[in-house]
């Protein structure tokens, strides 16, 4: 990977990743519009199930992110819906091609996919097809939301299969070895009957069991396969997919002490009108042992003091953070993961009011190299760092970094230079160092 997700946060981790792209030509501000309403979908609650199943919308995904979705299963793409405009009969069997060919860029890992159709009527918008839905115009749809909630349903359908198909694996020794892009030459002719090669094995399967787990709102299940996954790994020095075992385990330990989310107000996971429906309906009911309720807290108390003894206290979950993060740091082509390994834990500390500690991570996170950026990534890296900076109330060093995103806007290899980005950046970065172009805040002079 080579381009870092700066808005990645721990919880994250639970969501299915679905790509939200216009097939030919699309006009934008309609797509945007057709967007905003797919992605106001961000929770389901999964009919004859108490789990929630939680999304994460992209409308732009590098398919090489796509090759570490073994390594972390929230950075898989397992939905496609795709936009599109037809305004005949004609068109159709093409953009039916080019709907087909964009499947085929993500089509190893997706569990399911939609095409939504805009514009075309007669004979072939009249079909009843699961994967299409057509719409006679971007202002007329009234069911896009609906559509959408069946579609996350067929994805976790899909997802709890593959969650009980590995962790009910009935192949003995013979389990297969996951492995991240960089490390599939390293392990070319290696003895495959070793000891040491079938933990390594077994220690990855169990982390992707637990992602899993995660994803599928399992989480004192994850919690277990991710601590099983640790005690694994560390037996066989694998470092990398520890790190990740680790990062998992902060990730469902976060997520167990803070639902409200660490990404701000807006990533607050909020109960959805039908799980505040089916909490009303099943109140007087008995719950079955181990029973999660429509708050996701357990009925059975057992459960429950289960799920807080595998789960990792507020201090704990920042040394694993930094346990983790210093595996990463082993690897030169991790850079990226360590790099969103250190935003998150930022996030967590920032809620936990521990600033220092929190500087100490981005100080971290400043010298990590990810090669040859682009001014426009450098740019949106400064400026990341600036706004973690003001969160955990470093406001002079929030500043520093706005500045120098600043300058980046006009460096001299940028053909077009962003002058009117540049001082509007340097403009919110004045009271960061006590400055101020209010002329009442300087006295006179003589």
């Amino acid at each position: 990977m080579s381009v870092p997700d700066y808005m990645q946060c721990a919880e994250d981790h639970q969501t299915v990743l679905v790509v939200v792209q216009p097939v030919g030509i699309v006009p934008e501000d309609q797509f945007f519009r057709i967007y905003k309403r797919i992605a106001s979908v961000a929770q389901v609650s999964i009919r004859d199930s108490q789990r929630n199943l939680y999304i994460r919308y992209r409308h732009h995904y590098l398919p090489e992110n796509n090759e570490w979705g073994d390594f972390q299963t929230h950075r898989k793409v397992v939905g496609l819906i795709s936009v599109t405009t037809c305004g005949s009969a004609k068109e159709w069997p093409q953009t039916l091609d080019r709907f087909h060919s964009q499947k085929e860029v993500f089509g190893a890992t997706l569990y399911d996919s939609r095409l939504l159709v805009f514009g075309l009527q007669g004979e072939i918008a009249e079909q009843q097809r699961t994967d299409v839905a057509f719409y006679s115009s971007y202002e007329d749809c009234p069911n896009v939301e609906k559509r959408v909630e069946d579609f996350v349903e067929s994805i976790f359908i899909v997802l709890e299969s593959k969650r009980l198909d590995r962790a009910t694996d009935k192949s003995g020794d013979k389990i297969p070895l996951l492995c991240v892009p960089f490390e599939k030459k390293d392990f070319v002719g290696l003895d495959t009957d070793s000891r040491h090669y079938k933990k390594r094995c077994q220690g990855r399967m169990r982390k992707h069991v637990g992602d899993l787990c995660l994803q599928a709102g399992m989480l004192q299940d994850a919690l277990v396969h991710y601590h099983m996954a640790v005690e694994l790994l560390r037996s066989v020095n694998d470092f990398l997919w520890l790190g990740a075992a680790l990062e998992g385990l902060c990730s469902a330990s976060v997520i167990f002490h803070y639902p409200g989310g660490t990404a701000g107000k807006a990533s607050g996971r909020k109960p959805s009108l039908a799980q505040g429906q089916g909490q009303a309906a099943d109140a007087g009911k008995r719950h079955r042992p181990g029973a999660l309720t429509a708050n996701g807290i357990s009925a059975d108390t057992s459960s429950e003091i289960g799920r807080a003894k595998n789960c990792l206290g507020p201090e704990d979950i920042i040394e694993k953070y930094k346990e983790a993060i210093s595996y990463y740091g082993k690897y030169k082509n991790a850079g990226v993961i360590e790099l969103e390994a250190c935003v998150k834990a930022v996030r967590v500390l920032a809620i936990q009011k521990r600033a220092m500690e929190a500087s100490e991570f981005l100080q971290n996170a400043v010298y990590i190299n990810l090669g040859q950026l682009s001014e426009e990534e450098k740019i949106q890296r400064y400026s990341i760092l600036s706004e973690l900076y003001h969160l955990i109330g470093f406001h002079r060093k929030s500043a520093f970094f706005k500045r120098v995103a600043a300058m980046q806007c006009v460096a001299p290899t940028i053909p077009e230079p962003g002058w009117r980005a540049c001082y509007k950046l340097l403009l919110e970065t004045l009271p960061g160092y006590s400055l101020s172009l209010d002329p009442k805040d300087f006295s006179k002079g003589t």
